[in-house]
């Protein structure tokens, strides 16, 4: 009994810690490039593009590999801590399903690489942004109606029977473990799949939303990852999902709007 305790104290300890380097990645790399929480310029790289206007480059990552870098590090910083329930739900299930700690890492595994794969289209996508010049180096669009279209779609999809289904998932892998039960390494890396398919269907517009504000925003990354926890709860999470809609809706329309109020 011992050896099992430590066994599932050492992969608990050694999840966080992923999540915490993962994070701690982030800050560094948004510090060195002299961003604040929201992801733009501090002084230093303000003063430096009053400079030279062509300095707009405060993240060299024009080419796909260190952007794809720093995607699959947001995603192991954002969304391994949405995780931690269906973790949870594997183990209340090792015992009278005969699942493992094999298959628990398994169910890790395949969520993740589900979730690297998305980072590399997302990646994909930001550079085609990038070089049709839509957005800046930051992934901050140049023109109010792009971040404003994202958070009126991103808002409206929370009303759909797409997220209804995936957030079910989510919200219950419970039933999906019931439901597509396989043992052991293989059989766990396989349901993780499962999983993170429907969590990318699920979530997919919290990580397109970094384009409103720009991706390298901690202050995004924190309050996104922060609600698609809440929204994972059992006890609340169907309680959100709609409200987060409307509010993204009402930001979108306000983003819109803003401009016209100022006088601009």
């Amino acid at each position: 009994m011992r050896s099992y305790d430590l066994i599932r104290s050492v992969l608990w300890l050694g999840f966080f810690g992923a999540i915490l380097l993962s994070w701690w990645w982030l800050y560094t790399m948004a510090t060195g490039m002299d961003l604040d929480l929201i992801g733009r310029p501090g002084p230093m790289g303000q003063r430096m593009a009053a400079m030279d206007p062509r300095m707009d480059m405060y993240m060299p990552m024009a080419e796909f590999g260190p952007l794809f870098l720093m995607w699959a590090v947001m995603m192991a910083a954002m969304m391994l801590p949405t995780l931690v329930p269906t973790l949870r739900t594997y183990e209340d299930l090792m015992v009278s399903a005969g699942g493992t700690r094999a298959g628990w890492l398994g169910v890790l595994a395949g969520y993740f690489i589900v979730w690297v794969a998305f980072a590399a289209v997302i990646a994909g996508v930001q550079l085609a942004l990038l070089f049709a010049g839509v957005i800046d180096m930051l992934g901050i669009a140049h023109n109010r109606w792009i971040p404003a279209g994202l958070l009126i779609v991103v808002g409206a999809f929370q009303f759909t029977r797409a997220k209804e289904v995936c957030h079910g998932v989510c919200h219950s892998p419970m039933s999906y473990f019931l439901g597509n039960w396989h043992t052991g390494l293989a059989g766990g890396l396989r349901m993780g799949l499962g999983l993170g398919a429907f969590c990318v269907g699920c979530c997919w517009g919290f990580m397109a939303l970094g384009f409103v504000g720009g991706v390298m925003s901690l202050l995004w990354m924190g309050l996104a990852t922060l609600f698609m926890v809440v929204e994972k709860l059992p006890q609340i999470g169907h309680y959100v999902t709609k409200p987060m809609g409307l509010a993204l809706i009402v930001a979108g329309v306000a983003v819109v709007g803003a401009p016209l109020v100022m006088g601009g």
